[in-house]
């Protein structure tokens, strides 16, 4: 059974969204500023690491790493230079 679970954090003055679509082969979509940046899919329960660039002068590149399972996803920010932040869950 499918389901899609939203995260959400703001970052350098960004909006970054992730949906993690759950099932056999999960899927996860990254948005910046509300439009898709990035697209993945994995197998079972393993992480995936989708990487995106935020639109600043110059980018900034960032990577949202999704944990499908077991139990509820997570997400996850990767920035340089700073500590991994998680993205709180969010309801659709």
């Amino acid at each position: 059974m499918r389901r899609r679970h939203h995260f959400h954090i703001d970052h350098a003055g960004h909006s970054v969204s992730a949906t993690v679509q759950t099932g056999r082969t999960p899927v996860v979509e990254v948005l910046v500023d509300g439009k898709e940046t990035g697209h993945r899919t994995t197998r079972g329960d393993q992480p995936v690491t989708v990487d995106v660039e935020l639109p600043s002068d110059p980018p900034i590149e960032v990577s949202v790493r999704a944990t499908p399972g077991p139990g509820t996803p997570r997400c996850v920010l990767l920035a340089a230079g700073m500590e991994d932040r998680v993205m709180p869950q969010r309801p659709y």
